[in-house]
């Protein structure tokens, strides 16, 4: 039995257990976000995502950024 709530992650639907009342225990605390990282998820997304989604959109935001500069 889990202690913490299983969702799922929204853009996935893995489902993952949410520790947000204990976030540094959290799978998704593995993920080091910029402040402009975690704006460009939260237009995207409303709820919990797993580390492999956050990941993902790190790295999509990250080649947006790169394009745009060129």
């Amino acid at each position: 039995m889990t202690k913490h709530e299983v969702i799922p992650c929204e853009r996935c639907n893995t489902r993952i257990e949410c520790k947000a009342n204990a976030y540094t225990k959290c799978q998704c605390s593995v993920v080091q976000l910029s402040i402009n990282e975690v704006q460009y998820i939260s237009e995207l997304y409303d709820g919990c995502l797993c580390a492999k989604c956050l990941f993902e959109l790190q790295h999509e935001y990250q080649d947006q950024l790169a394009s745009t500069s060129i």
